[in-house]
């Protein structure tokens, strides 16, 4: 029983030896590296424009007269059309405006009393024959030119006063009106805010903005490497951070003539039109990104393109050796890539395999 147990043991230890060996023997001929097969599949050389989804136009509303918003009629997200009322406008004149507006009626009145009674002295002398004709017709003129001033000193009063002025020559108001059809996309003064008017010395105050939200466009910036390869019609794929999912395609049509700095980097400004699927609402502001197809393919031999080297105009890969032989280099051709990979033109088919070599440990 005994020399059993003794063999028994002889011939695990044995086995064990034989295992241990035959696992040396495979690391020992395990390849130090792997090996990617060529495919087949699309490729796009394409430009990546960074910016924001946003009306194709936008108007900023700014009153031509000063004074406080007394009431707002609309809120963010109204439709208006051109002509709809937005805000009322309460002026709020200086104690020295109202009292120079005053002045200039009471002036205006005393000028035009004084034209009035020379017109009558003027009359009566013309019906005695004894006024000379260039004298009536100057007394007639100075009427007419009084009747205006006051006219207009009154309408200014009014102005500064009431904020409106309504006659049968003149129609003015308070109301600022939408200048053209959209939505509210801002509010910008609230009701009590002061507003400062629109002349040819200052911007005045902007109240709100408006845009027409079914013409949104993409407004972004490609870097100047980019630039020189693109040209107006060229399709566009657009990915919106807000909404990952949806397919939002479109269409470049506006590059910028001139470049911009932002950041040490050089900049060209581009828009593009939109075309997106149905169910995809879009508002303005949205974060984008959009790549510019400049040249695809789609059914052609794809290798990856770090397993490329490029040097002195030549592209090589390293492909395993026959048999149990080191990798070799081999030259080929290549096309279009799309930063991961590139086209194979020529120098391997399709199931080949190409060696990629593990990363170099840094010490």
């Amino acid at each position: 029983m005994r020399k059993g147990l003794v063999a028994l043991t002889v011939v695990l230890a044995g086995g064990g030896l034989t295992a241990a060996l035959y696992s040396r023997s495979n690391s020992a001929r395990e390849k130090p590296y792997k090996t990617v097969p060529v495919n087949r599949g699309p490729v796009v050389e394409k430009a990546l424009a960074v910016g924001s989804i946003r009306p194709k136009r936008e108007v900023a509303v700014k009153s031509k007269i000063s004074g406080i918003v007394k009431r707002s009629f609309r809120e963010v997200g109204d439709k208006v059309r051109p002509g709809d009322p937005l805000f009322e406008i309460l002026p709020d004149p200086t104690p020295l405006e109202l009292t120079e507006a005053r002045r200039e009626v009471q002036i205006a009145q005393n000028v035009h009393e004084q034209a009035r009674k020379k017109y009558e002295r003027a009359e009566a002398l013309r019906r005695q024959g004894v006024v000379s004709s260039q004298d009536w017709e100057q007394a007639d003129k100075d009427i007419q030119d009084a009747q205006i001033r006051l006219s207009l000193a009154q309408e200014r009063l009014a102005l500064v006063e009431k904020g409106r002025v309504r006659s049968e020559q003149l129609d003015v108001e308070s109301i600022i009106r939408a200048p053209v059809g959209g939505t509210v996309l801002e509010l910008l003064v609230n009701e009590g805010d002061p507003v400062v008017p629109l002349t040819s010395y200052q911007a005045g105050t902007a109240l709100t903005t408006l845009a027409d939200m079914s013409a949104l466009v993409f407004k972004g910036t490609v870097d100047e490497i980019d630039v020189g390869k693109l040209a107006e019609g060229m399709p566009t794929r657009i990915k919106i951070g807000a909404i990952p999912d949806a397919r939002v395609d479109g269409k470049l049509y506006k590059i910028a003539p001139k470049s911009k700095t932002a950041e040490g980097a050089t900049l060209f400004d581009v828009e593009i039109t939109l075309l997106p699927g149905e169910g995809v609402v879009l508002r303005a502001g949205y974060s984008a990104n959009a790549d510019i197809v400049v040249r695809e393919k789609a059914d052609v031999l794809l290798v990856p393109e770090r397993l490329v080297t490029f040097a002195e105009g030549k592209a090589t890969v390293e492909v395993p050796g026959p048999g149990e032989g080191e990798p070799v280099t081999k030259e080929i051709e290549v096309g279009l890539s799309d930063g991961i990979n590139v086209e194979v033109a020529d120098g391997l088919a399709e199931n080949d395999l190409v060696v990629e070599r593990p990363p170099k440990k840094i010490e």
